[in-house]
């Protein structure tokens, strides 16, 4: 009887983490989906068969993917733009990915759709840099980082380039212009 309490313990917690595993829209630390960061852009192919891949800046001889691609839904959905950290070399894992679509969440609901209100509310900022146009909002713990357009900051905020912005000055409705992953190259 404790044979088959046990087995049927460990079958339903692996029955449970495969469940978790498989969910090809979670962003966690070092993945989002299907992706992790030791994924080579030439293995893209095989990880997105269902998906339609856009070779943006692959060389036309290439025989595996290379460069830069964009992810778009068999729908015509756009999904992901992925950045290798080398764009002629194959072999080159992962750095950058840009995400559009904002079923892409991480485990606390955060997506490409949310506000800041969201980020405020359920992580720490570890750092913002201005930019001529935008701020970027680096979380703490997480390889998100987030672009807001300086046209949704205060007045004062938006014409200097080299003011600091803090946390508390960008408002609760600001949305994301750009929602990122970002994950250092492996070393090959």
């Amino acid at each position: 009887m404790k044979k088959t309490i046990i087995i049927g313990a460990v079958a339903a917690l692996l029955f449970v983490q495969c469940g978790k595993d498989s969910d090809p829209f979670t962003i966690n630390k070092g993945s989002i989906g299907n992706l992790n960061n030791e994924i080579k852009i030439k293995q893209i192919d095989s990880i997105f068969a269902k998906d339609s891949i856009v070779k943006i800046n692959s060389s036309p001889n290439a025989l595996e993917t290379q460069g830069e691609v964009e992810i778009y839904e068999k729908g015509g959905k756009k999904l992901l733009l992925l950045s290798p950290d080398n764009e002629s070399d194959p072999n080159s894992t992962i750095t950058n990915i840009q995400v559009f679509d904002s079923r892409y969440k991480t485990d606390k609901g955060l997506n490409s759709a949310s506000t800041f209100k969201d980020v405020k509310a359920n992580y720490t900022v570890a750092n913002i840099e201005t930019t001529i146009n935008a701020v970027v909002v680096f979380l703490k713990d997480t390889d998100v980082y987030l672009t807001i357009d300086k046209k949704q900051l205060p007045e004062e905020l938006r014409y200097n380039p080299s003011v600091k912005v803090e946390a508390s000055q960008i408002p609760d409705a600001a949305t994301f212009k750009y929602f990122m992953l970002g994950w250092e190259p492996s070393a090959q």
